[in-house]
Formats: structure tokens, C-alpha cells, sequence
């Protein structure tokens, strides 16, 4: 008897892309990405305002590779900024999909479209629908939310799907066991995260979307407190900063566009401030590797480099030559966010694991 093959499809909205896949069992058969100008994105009011503009690019994927999808199992979206979650696979509800939408979890970010796309997907073709590890799951240790300021503490919101995926792959490949490593891992992307992974947990990690870390393509990084004052009372409004934060910071804010291959011409073409602000993006990355090595004492097992933004050598050779003392580096240029997001559904397709229910912001005691 041939064994029954579960098809599955996964979506995830980034910052500045649109990735889809389809899945039989672990098998890709397809798989699409569609990168977006940042001057269209920001054209949006909001980012639930994008909603319809990105379905658009999965219904041409579907229709132009003549996918059939009237026997899905199961779809997965990327999971967005609801209350903080324990790491795991769950069984998208309606209060998650309202909670995502409203961004209860504080963070503006396009991964708050994956399960409304995934909603919309399961209500045209049936199966389940399911959320994998979502950007706010939150393993962080208590010290590391303290911040200089009581009632502002620091949240838990990372690309914790392919840091983790990651983590567990290379462990996987190399003989360890993901529950006693530890680890450094960074997702260098349209957004970065860097965080650090001890014996199974990650216990610390940039909020790359809340204004800390690196800059991006989009996104301002960590600013100076006393600058970003004298910004707001130089006339310019909360609102501004907010963009400036998620949208229109980063490369945006100096050159006009995210796409980190025309900041990279720009830069071997001769134009001297594009040659200083991409040093300064390999300099901020290492400065975050080193911090997340601290967190571990020290104690790394291997440095983890994922992303799109490996493709660029000269990146990464910058960033091998200040923190390869520190541990081997491991280049993953291949994201595992879908094949991460299948396995989930697969699991619990195939009675491996009981998916989790979303129950909202839970109370201690």
C-alpha cells in the first residue's frame, strides 16, 4: 500500500519579501520568492494594509504553476507579534488571528500578515492551519529583560523560526544534541537578529523590529536615547519615528531604497558614504555576535551566519575576521523557515505531536 503523502503549504511575509512553498510530506516541490521595493511597502498606511498587495503575489504563484490545492492538509503562516508563546506548533485559532492583527504583542511587522494570509488560504481550500515558533516566542532568562528603566522591559521578539530551525539543523549535521550546545546564531536579512541559544533555549536575542541591534535595510538599529529627543523636538513626530524605526530607517534613511545589492554597487562604484554606512553594517553585526557570546561566558560551540545577506562575501569575510576567534563560523545561506514550518505541521499531521492551543496573554499564579 503506497504510504499516504501530506501536502502542505507554508507562507511567510518578511520585511522586504514574500516567500511561499509547497510540501509533500519533507519534500519541496515549489518554492517562490518575491522581493518588494521598500517604496511600495511603505506606500501602506499600515502593515495589515498590505494584506490584499502580498495575497495578490500567492494567487499568481498558485494560478502560473498550476497548483492544485483542493487536497491540502494543512497550511502554516508565519507567526506574528502575538502575547509571548512557548516555542512549538499551534492550531491557529480565532483569537490569534485576532491577536495578530492587533499586534498585541507591541511590534508592527509584516510576519503579522502570515496567518491572516493563511486564514484567508484556508477558508478558499480547506485543511488545517497551523503556526510554527512565531516571532515572539519567548525563552528569555528574567535578568535579560531588565533594561535602565523600571516598566520598560526588553521583549522577546526575533526570527525565532530559522534561528531555531537553524540551530537545530547544524547540531543535527554535526553530531550535537541542540538541548546541551550552545550558540550563537544570526539572521542577517532585510532583518537581523542575533541571539544566543544555551542547551535548548534562546536566552537572548536583539529586537531587531522594537529599534535594537543592528540596522537594516529598513530599520534604524539601536539609536542613541539622547539623539532620538533632540529628533522629536526638532519638530519631527512620534509617528516619524516609528516609520523611521520599521520602514524607512536603515539603508532606506540613506539612500532612499532597502535593496542591500544597489547599496552594495553604489559602495564599489566609488560613492564614499556607501562604502562607510555598509562597513558600519558588518561593524554592527559583529558588535551583537560578541554580546550574544558573553551571554554563553564565553562558552560557544559554534558561531551560526543565516540569511540572504551571506551571499555577500565580503560580508562575510568582515564578519570572520573579528569574532572567528571567538568560534567557528557556519555559514547557512539557505533559510529553514518553510522546511521549519512543514516539519511542524507534518508532526502533528502524522500524531507526533499534539499542536498547542493559543490562549492569549496567560497570568502568572
Amino acid at each position: 500500500m503506497k504510504e499516504y503523502k501530506f501536502k502542505v503549504f507554508v507562507i511567510n511575509p518578511g520585511s522586504t519579501s514574500t516567500k511561499v512553498a509547497l510540501f509533500e510530506d519533507k519534500h519541496k516541490t515549489l518554492e517562490m520568492t518575491v522581493s518588494h521595493d521598500a517604496k511600495i511597502l511603505n506606500s501602506f498606511p499600515t502593515i495589515n494594509d498590505q494584506l490584499d498587495y502580498r495575497m495578490e503575489v500567492i494567487h499568481a504563484f498558485i494560478e502560473n504553476n498550476n497548483i492544485d490545492l483542493s487536497d491540502v492538509d494543512a497550511f502554516v503562516g508565519r507567526g506574528g507579534s502575538c502575547y509571548p508563546v512557548q516555542s512549538g506548533v499551534y492550531e491557529v485559532n480565532d483569537l490569534l488571528v485576532e491577536d495578530i492583527y492587533n499586534a498585541v504583542g507591541g511590534i508592527q511587522h509584516p510576519s503579522n500578515l502570515g496567518v491572516q494570509m493563511g486564514k484567508r488560504m484556508q477558508a478558499k481550500y480547506g485543511g488545517r492551519l497551523f503556526m510554527v515558533d512565531p516571532i515572539c516566542v519567548d525563552e528569555y532568562t528574567e535578568v535579560a529583560r531588565v533594561t535602565g528603566v523600571k516598566g520598560i522591559e526588553r521583549k522577546a521578539i526575533s526570527h525565532a523560526l530559522n534561528l531555531k530551525g537553524t540551530a537545530m539543523q547544524h547540531c543535527k549535521s554535526h553530531g550535537l544534541d541542540y538541548n546541551e550546545a550552545k550558540l550563537v546564531v544570526a539572521h542577517i536579512d532585510g532583518g537581523i537578529t542575533i541571539a544566543a541559544h544555551d542547551h535548548g533555549r534562546q536566552v537572548d536575542c536583539n529586537d531587531g523590529a522594537g529599534g535594537e541591534g543592528p540596522f537594516t535595510g529598513t530599520r534604524t538599529g539601536s539609536l542613541p536615547l539622547l539623539g532620538v529627543m533632540e529628533y522629536l523636538e526638532s519638530g519631527h513626530t512620534t509617528e516619524e519615528m516609528r516609520k523611521l524605526c520599521a520602514g524607512f530607517g536603515g539603508f532606506v534613511s540613506y539612500f532612499g531604497t532597502s535593496n542591500a545589492d544597489e547599496v552594495l554597487d553604489m559602495a564599489k562604484a566609488g560613492n564614499t558614504d556607501a562604502q562607510l554606512v555598509w562597513t558600519a553594517l558588518g561593524y554592527n553585526i559583529v558588535k551583537y555576535i560578541g554580546s550574544m557570546a558573553t551571554v554563553l561566558k564565553g562558552e560557544v560551540d559554534g558561531i551560526l551566519l543565516t540569511g540572504r545577506y551571506t551571499r555577500f562575501e565580503g560580508l562575510i569575510e568582515y564578519i570572520k575576521r573579528y569574532v572567528g576567534w571567538i568560534a567557528p563560523i557556519f555559514i547557512y545561506e539557505n533559510e529553514v523557515e518553510h522546511e521549519a514550518m512543514a516539519s511542524g505541521a507534518l508532526r502533528v499531521l502524522r500524531g507526533e505531536e499534539e499542536a498547542k492551543e493559543y490562549k492569549g496573554m496567560v497570568k502568572e499564579g
